[in-house]
């Protein structure tokens, strides 16, 4: 495939994905997710964490998540934290989502480090740690 097909791929499918058509959403990403486009991946994982499109699958959910995380995608890496926050499409383990959370809040994710610093405040997957916590929070934008 040329970079023009890729590119006019990426582009139909964002803006198939966007107007809820997961159906022709999966078609056009999913064949860029399996080629290793961080975003496509995200999105893939997306509908079939959710059965948007295609038939739901924890399974697929996770590894296309996991795979746009470990490429540095943030909003993947924020996406996997809380896969592995509530226990959805994978074993709840605070402690692995608060490493998560943490690779994202690196990237400036304000939800990432809201999250964590939640997790800071409350002790959860991580030691309880009220001035990391708050640290976090004004990282965030919070006005404390």
């Amino acid at each position: 495939m040329t970079v023009e097909m890729n590119s006019a791929e990426y582009s139909s499918g964002v803006a198939a994905f966007e107007a809820k058509n997961f159906s022709l959403a999966m078609q056009f990403l999913s064949p860029l997710a399996e080629a290793g486009d961080a975003d496509a991946q995200h999105r893939v994982a997306i509908m079939y964490q959710n059965g948007l499109g295609v038939v739901r699958s924890d399974e697929r959910a996770f590894a296309m998540m996991q795979a746009a995380a470990e490429q540095g995608y943030a909003i993947a890496q924020h996406g996997i934290g809380f896969m592995y926050l509530e226990g959805e499409c994978v074993k709840k383990d605070p402690a692995k989502a608060a490493e998560w959370f943490r690779k994202a809040a690196e990237q400036g994710l304000a939800g990432s480090l809201t999250t964590l610093a939640l997790m800071y405040e409350e002790g959860n997957g991580v030691e309880k740690d009220p001035e990391e916590a708050r640290r976090l929070y004004a990282a965030a934008g919070f006005d404390l």
